[in-house]
């Protein structure tokens, strides 16, 4: 496909190769593509973890398409799956990554659940900026990034090119939500920041902050909360 290349950037940029190891708990984390509930659960059954928080209200793109919210949606997976109920905790009010942690961290504290270590499952082209943001709300706990094990052109064939919108826009937060203090630092090559700027030109900018032109203009940004994405 057209911008291939730059697209790839951005998708290996954001992968973050965490080897698997046991953990105290499995955070799933809300979003449309249901293979997040899949993985989960196979990471439960599999025996990595003895509990699953699935996180997520109604985000941008899952309010127009369910009347439930995405941790619901993916506690009935992981039960028609074989997990046990009793093993699955939800947080259903998140509608942002940074509230899907601030909130999973409030339901481990409130239930009193023995949780040091978390494997967070994700997207696989959003595993770094899920990353920065739990060790900015989390910093106590260790945490691992998994995701589908597939690479960016069996994913753009399995799933269209929606989500391409998707990464570019988080590689913009890459840079301004460590500015706003929303997540820990992670560097941005700056052949990564010029395939961003090449794919946001050329139309893939859904979910760009559009009041943002160029990196060096970022400084004076002023973004209110409810419009993170």
């Amino acid at each position: 496909m057209e911008d291939l290349e730059n697209i790839k950037i951005l998708w290996d940029y954001m992968r973050m190769h965490h080897k698997l190891e046991k953990a105290d708990c499995i955070i799933g984390l809300g979003t449309k593509d249901i293979n997040v509930a899949n993985i989960a659960s196979e990471l439960y059954l599999d025996g990595f973890a003895n509990k699953i928080i699935f996180s997520g209200g109604l985000g941008k793109i899952t309010y127009k398409l369910w009347n439930e919210t995405e941790a619901e949606k993916f506690a009935k997976i992981a039960i028609e799956k074989g997990v046990p109920k009793k093993d699955i905790y939800l947080e259903k009010n998140s509608t942002n990554t940074g509230d899907n942690f601030r909130f999973s961290k409030k339901l481990i504290e409130d239930k009193k659940l023995n949780v040091k270590s978390c494997i967070v499952v994700s997207k696989p082209y959003n595993e770094k900026r899920v990353y920065a943001a739990f060790k900015k709300i989390m910093p106590e706990y260790k945490v691992i990034i998994h995701s589908e094990n597939i690479n960016c052109e069996e994913y753009y064939k399995k799933n269209g090119k929606e989500w391409i919108d998707i990464l570019v826009g988080d590689v913009q937060r890459m840079e301004l939500f460590c500015k706003r203090g929303w997540q820990i630092k992670m560097e941005i090559p700056q052949n990564v920041w010029n395939a961003y700027k090449s794919l946001a030109q050329k139309g893939y900018d859904k979910f760009v902050l559009k009041d943002i032109q160029d990196k060096g203009e970022k400084e004076n940004i002023e973004i209110k909360l409810n419009k993170v994405l």
